[in-house]
């Protein structure tokens, strides 16, 4: 499966876990798979929901805004400055409709 190297904001969520969104950015997306940094570890096998926004210039239509559930494949050693990367492969997902209140890349704007 090939891998783009996209740099896109992203929400992540642990299932089951009170923990508050971690705010994250894409390093790669595939059709099965994401790439990502956070300042937290995460446990391989965990399960995530992700949330995110592919732009116009990458679908070549409308923004598109979607979630994903996925399972946490591998954990890298964290690197400086707290940035630990984690795999994880793409389970399920669902297309969104656009709310710029709760979309992540509207607040990087």
């Amino acid at each position: 499966m090939r891998r783009f190297d996209m740099r896109l904001p992203a929400r992540v969520k642990v299932v089951g876990v009170a923990l508050a969104e971690l705010l994250t950015e894409t390093q790669n997306v595939s059709a099965r798979g994401v790439f990502f940094y956070v300042d937290r570890p995460l446990a391989e096998g965990s399960h995530i929901e992700v949330t995110m926004t592919f732009p116009p210039h990458v679908t070549l239509t409308d923004a598109v805004r979607v979630r994903f559930s996925a399972r946490v494949v591998r954990v890298e050693a964290p690197l400086p400055p707290s940035r630990i990367g984690v795999a994880a492969l793409i389970e399920e997902y669902e297309f969104l409709r656009s709310n710029p209140a709760t979309d992540y890349a509207s607040e990087m704007q």
